[in-house]
């Protein structure tokens, strides 16, 4: 870990996780923020004229998805290192933000001080953080990837799958998902087709006991 305090820089698109997080670290003797924004798409301009360590990042983000900033930041400054921050440790999420941008860490918003620290100095160190909820759901979503696998269904139908287990009707999965009503009229039909059902009911029965949700 180089001397000095180390830079943060902390992009969420609400002030009030902003503000708690540098509650949490203020007058800490290692760290000091950089800077603090909700708008992602002026966080590279910012990279551009203030040194920063670590990019603290929000997954989930209206402007600019944090696996796109991600990547474009390391691309652009590689030096810097990323934590991811969400409200979901959803295995799909952090697989982005890993295989999209190489990130360092990917951290619950709930966690407390002492596991935010443990992961920037970590991070900071050369390291890699996830927290333990991160670890699970990676976990589970690896044994849901081999379900799937083993039925041949498509990473697009298994996303269908949960929506429909979550009462989405087509246009609801289609906004969802950016894609056409027809689009998803279309992987229902395989869905059910794969799966050997033919009612709702029945293809969340075989998707609980294939652990696909």
């Amino acid at each position: 870990m180089k001397p000095g305090k180390i830079s943060l820089a902390l992009v969420d698109d609400h002030q009030i996780v902003i503000d708690g997080l540098m509650s949490l670290l203020k007058g800490h003797d290692k760290f000091r923020f950089a800077f603090a924004t909700t708008d992602p798409c002026e966080v590279e301009e910012k990279l551009n004229q203030t040194s920063v360590d670590i990019l603290l990042t929000d997954v989930v983000m209206p402007k600019l998805p944090g696996n796109v900033l991600a990547k474009n930041v390391r691309q652009k400054f590689p030096f810097i290192k990323i934590l991811a921050l969400s409200m979901s440790g959803q295995g799909d999420l952090v697989n982005e933000m890993i295989n999209d941008a190489d990130i360092s860490g990917y951290v619950m918003k709930n966690i407390g001080k002492q596991e935010l620290i443990k992961a920037l100095e970590k991070i900071a160190g050369g390291g890699i953080y996830f927290s333990d909820e991160v670890i699970d759901e990676l976990k589970r979503t690896s044994e849901r990837k081999k379900k799937s696998d083993e039925a041949h269904l498509t990473d697009r139908e298994t996303e269908i799958i949960r929506l429909i287990e979550k009462e989405y009707n087509n246009r609801q999965i289609a906004e969802a998902l950016f894609i056409s009503e027809r689009t998803v009229e279309t992987h229902r039909k395989n869905i059910f087709r794969k799966t050997n059902t033919n009612t709702v009911i029945g293809l969340v029965k075989y998707a609980y006991e294939h652990r696909l949700i």
